[in-house]
Formats: structure tokens, sequence, C-alpha cells
């Protein structure tokens, strides 16, 4: 479809842009009759409208640019990333009970580098290792949390 200027729309932004008008706007109708409070004090529809009121803002956006940029088509999709990082989630899951977070932290960003053709094995090495060793400090060490650092 042509547009007034003789310039196609961009038909993904605009359509995302109208899908989250239609949130935001499902989200006022749903929580209307809720107290929405201030900042100090929050009411229990303070929260759904702020977020609604934020998508508003996004979707305003995206219909605006989709009306005004022409379409310039969508990328072919890449199954090597979208595998790599599902491998490595689904390996993160797998691991952190049994072999600690660790073990599974380390795992998992050794697999999400497959998701790039450009990661080299050094980098990816040195890289998980610095972010295991800030998860540990984070989340066991600083956080407190219950989580086993090794299988033993």
């Amino acid at each position: 479809m042509r547009s007034v200027t003789g310039r196609r729309f961009d038909w993904p932004d605009l359509l995302f842009g109208l899908f989250l008008i239609a949130v935001a706007a499902g989200t006022f109708a749903a929580t209307w009759r809720l107290a929405g409070g201030t900042a100090a004090d929050m009411g229990p529809g303070y929260m759904p409208r702020a977020i609604a009121l934020a998508l508003l803002g996004f979707g305003l956006f995206f219909t605006g640019r989709g009306l005004v940029r022409s379409y310039a088509g969508i990328e072919r999709v890449q199954l090597r990333p979208i595998l790599g990082v599902g491998a490595s989630v689904g390996v993160f899951a797998l691991l952190i009970e049994s072999a600690g977070l660790a073990a599974a932290a380390f795992a998992a960003i050794v697999i999400a580098a497959v998701a790039s053709r450009e990661s080299r094995f050094f980098e990816v090495i040195l890289f998980g290792l610095f972010v295991t060793a800030a998860a540990v400090l984070l989340f066991v060490k600083a956080l407190a949390l219950p989580v086993a650092i090794w299988p033993w």
C-alpha cells in the first residue's frame, strides 16, 4: 500500500506500534476501577498503568516511524544464534542444580559463543572465567543466595 507521498509504509513497525497501543489500551481498560495512588503511596493500579503508559509511548513512536519510513525489508532468520542461545539457556538450567553455579555459568557462556561466527576460543574462555567469577561473587557472596558453587 502506498502512502500519500507515494512511498511504502514500514509495515512491521506500523503493526508493532499498533499492537503496543492496543495492549496499552487493554491495560487501561482492565485497570480503570483500580485506585492509582501516587508514587509515594501506590495503589493496585499504579504500576500496570505506568507500564501501560510506557507501552503507549513506544507504540506511538513505532506507529509514527512506520508511517514515515519506507519499508526496508526483514533479514532472513538465522538459526545459528537462535539455537546457540537456546542451547546455552537449556544447559544452564540443566546444570545449575547438579553441577553448581560455576560450571553452569561457564558452560552456558561457552555454548552461547557458538551463536556467533566471530567468537574466538581464547577470548571466550577468558570472558567465561571472568563472568563466572563475577556471578559467583554477586549471587553467592554479595547477595548470599543459597546456590551451590561446585557439585561437591
